[in-house]
């Protein structure tokens, strides 16, 4: 069975974005590729090297969250203001393809970003450029799989959406008909001038 959101972009999203924007070819409508989850432990360092407990926990709450287990992540070069050598880890990734991807911005979508405190919606602006949107979430307790009574300490993660064939204004167009919930920045700044 195909997940919700990707029957939901098949039937109707890709009709309305051709309809949108004009494009007649189906092979050039945009596509969701990935989307990246990562986590930054820099500041967990101790000393010259990442605390064991704190890599795992952070192992265990990606494996939990997306349902496939990430990688460690080591830095490319020294840093001696970060007291970071290279090779050491200092961060965490997993890459989410076809329907674990689906799935997880379903999960994204519908059950965690509303449980973020005090939300007003996510920025809009936040396109590279190229169609990828790119958004932090402060805390991993967002997530319902995530049992935070086990939980030592509080890590925040980065989610990049990443489109083949897009630009921002497509890549907007599609999330917001997914159902992404963006702020109304760009449209109090419209309606200001």
């Amino acid at each position: 069975m195909a997940p919700r959101l990707k029957e939901k972009f098949t039937s109707t999203v890709a009709e309305s974005v051709g309809a949108e924007f004009g494009i007649k070819n189906p092979m050039a409508l945009p596509r969701l590729v990935k989307i990246i989850v990562s986590v930054g432990v820099g500041k967990e360092l101790e000393g010259t090297k990442l605390n064991a407990n704190v890599r795992e926990q952070v192992i265990a709450d990606l494996a939990v969250i997306t349902g496939q287990r990430p990688i460690m992540k080591r830095a490319n070069k020294s840093v001696a203001n970060f007291k970071i050598r290279q090779g050491y880890e200092v961060g965490a990734m997993v890459t989410l393809r076809g329907v674990r991807m689906w799935e997880f911005l379903d999960r994204l979508i519908a059950m965690a970003i509303p449980r973020i405190k005090d939300f007003r919606g996510l920025n809009p602006n936040s396109f590279d450029g190229r169609g990828n949107y790119c958004f932090g979430v402060v805390e991993q307790g967002i997530f319902p799989e995530v049992n935070m009574s086990e939980v030592k300490f509080t890590h925040g993660m980065h989610v990049n959406l990443v489109f083949s064939n897009s630009s921002d204004d497509i890549s907007r167009f599609v999330l917001r008909q997914i159902g992404m919930p963006f702020s109304d920045m760009d449209q109090k700044t419209e309606s200001d001038n």
